[in-house]
């Protein structure tokens, strides 16, 4: 999935570094199939640490070819690419080139390979993207503080994997769980860490195959399961799940929001959401993302920017379930202060974290929200591959996701750092509006557009099936219909035969000695034995009408020797 994390025009004055808006990428990393050599090195107890730009992009450090560089993490895409800042170490160039477009920006450049390592690990022929020119992305992407990007997905998703033959496009993680004998260890895991928040004691981290100590209780947590969505789907695998049954998302109310899935294979009641940490915030449907704000005293809807801009001191609390389990999400992240957004009026003001889905919407129907950092930063996440990264192995791939926020310990938090200490939330000021009141956020024409496309494109073999359907029932009534025009003036047809015919069977039986009287109406005027057909008073006596269908050609009825139309069953519609 390519995507972005927010608009480059809310690049931050009051950071060191400005950040870019959420990427996300089909992301593979392919390397050489004959030497992917691998060893472990030293490394302080596993983990790999993050650091945090802004609560708005978490990198991580990757050698490539001896040089360090500054990598976002993205669970949302599986391909590796490279913008050096300075000097171009050397690499092997595989011949093959390369275009990834994203919702702002593309990453272009020719597939090389070079020795890679992350995490204590090293990969020998790593195959990534070298971009040569990351102007696209509207400011330098070095200023803002990192140098390329890799994708945390499977193979399947990949472009640099479809591009190389073999293994040799596989991805980073994949070449080093491949070394691994034990494919239990073929999981990564995130915690993602929240600046500005005083209740929180540890920082951004990743690790390979390991747990970070003191979170060892994610085994205990379901696990969800994230082929089912593929299943649905048959199209790119992410890691992505479906939540509870009409219990997905709980709004600031305490009650479920209400929505219906875009997912046409989804199961009712349920939303299909892809978890995704190249996204700053949250992606939701316009219609839950009013459900949120639409109902907060003095929210206002930013059109240019497409989120609601809400009073810094509003606390909201929202939370998700997956497999059973609720997940609260910190009222921090929810209300989002991070940006330094100001309203017309001059007033500080924060982002509403579940922003209107625009950008990334599914035109083919695939998911109905991304859970970006805002989410994320409230679990500790542990992503297992599975048979994604082994074959042989019989694991299906599975997230399972502990939760770090305690409601009232968040409650605390937000209170210290937005009221200054003094808890003032039950104060009339904070109060939602009633739900008659609840503002909605105007729909852009591109954006019905775009809604108009995701019917049509994500329903499309259902509607191409029903057209077929539909075709074929108006060709064969038309032929029907013409055949008994024929008929009626050829006095005999298949379907339609005329009277003249009728009359001619009707006399042969008759000279037969057959009994036809049931053939005629009770009326005055009868046919004796042996009589022709002239000597019959048509007058008084009429043939019978046989519900609109003429005598023809066909199987025998068993009672008459005369041989009647089946009737035409014509049905059918779309789906």
């Amino acid at each position: 999935m390519r995507s972005f994390l927010i608009p480059l025009s809310l690049i931050p004055p009051i950071f060191d570094c400005a950040f870019v808006s959420a990427l996300t990428f089909p992301f593979h990393v392919r390397t050489d199939p004959y030497s992917h050599s691998l060893s472990r090195r030293d490394s302080s107890n596993g983990t790999i640490p993050l650091t945090n730009t802004g609560n708005a992009q978490y990198i991580a450090n990757v050698t490539l070819g001896g040089e360090e560089v500054r990598l976002i993490i993205d669970t949302g895409s599986s391909d590796l690419w490279v913008n050096f800042p300075s000097t171009v170490p050397t690499t092997s160039d595989t011949g093959k080139s390369l275009s990834l477009s994203y919702a702002i920006g593309s990453a272009g450049g020719d597939i090389h390979t070079a020795t890679a390592q992350f995490g204590g690990y090293t990969v020998n022929n790593q195959a990534f993207l070298l971009v040569t020119d990351a102007s696209s992305f509207g400011s330098d992407i070095h200023d803002q503080g990192y140098d390329g990007l890799i994708g945390l997905g499977p193979n399947e998703g990949s472009q640099i994997y479809d591009k190389l033959s073999g293994d040799a496009g596989d991805t980073l993680l994949n070449n080093i769980f491949s070394q691994s004998s034990n494919s239990s260890n073929n999981f990564i895991s995130l915690l993602l860490n929240r600046h500005g928040d005083p209740g929180q004691n540890y920082t951004g981290q990743m690790t390979i195959a390991e747990y970070i100590p003191g979170f060892e209780n994610v085994t205990s947590m379901p696990k969800i399961d994230v082929e089912s969505v593929l299943e649905l789907l048959g199209s790119d695998q992410h890691w992505q799940a479906l939540t509870d049954k009409n219990n997905g998302i709980i709004g600031p109310d305490g009650q479920v929001i209400q929505y219906d899935s875009i997912v046409p294979k989804a199961p009712d009641g349920q939303l299909v959401v892809v978890f995704d940490s190249g996204f700053t915030f949250n992606q939701v449907p316009r219609d839950i993302s009013d459900a949120i704000y639409g109902r907060v005293q003095g929210a206002i809807y930013d059109s240019t920017n497409e989120w609601w801009t809400v009073p810094c001191g509003q606390m909201l609390n929202v939370s998700l379930n997956f497999g059973g389990v609720n997940y609260p999400i910190h009222p921090l992240d929810t209300v989002d202060d991070n940006f330094g957004i100001t309203s017309a009026n001059g007033t500080h003001m924060c982002i509403g974290s579940f922003q209107p889905i625009t950008t990334a919407f599914s035109l083919l129907g695939n998911y109905d929200m991304i859970m970006g950092m805002s989410f994320l930063r409230n679990v500790y996440a542990v992503l297992n591959y599975g048979d994604w990264a082994d074959d042989s192995s019989k694991s299906d791939p599975f997230l399972q996701l502990l939760s770090t926020t305690n409601v009232e310990a968040a409650h605390n938090d937000f209170v210290q750092v937005r009221m200054g200490g003094v808890d003032t939330t039950s104060a009339s000021q904070w109060a939602l509006l009633p739900s008659s009141e609840e503002v909605h956020s105007p729909v852009s024409e591109e954006e019905k557009k775009k809604e108009y496309q995701e019917m049509i494109l994500s329903r499309w073999p259902y509607i191409f099936v029903g057209c077929l359907v539909f075709v074929l029932l108006v060709t064969g009534l038309i032929i029907w219909r013409c055949c008994c025009r024929k008929g009626r003036k050829n006095r005999g047809c298949c379907c339609c035969g005329g009277r003249k015919a009728t009359a001619r069977a009707l006399e042969k039986d008759m000279n037969l000695g057959r009994k036809t009287d049931s053939y005629l109406p009770l009326q005055e005027g009868t046919l004796k034995p042996g009589a022709s057909l002239a000597s019959f008073n048509h007058s008084t006596t009429s043939l019978p009408a046989f519900s609109g269908y003429g005598v023809g050609q066909g199987k025998d009825n068993e009672s008459n020797g005369y041989a009647f139309p089946e009737p035409m069953h014509v049905g059918g519609g779309y789906r």
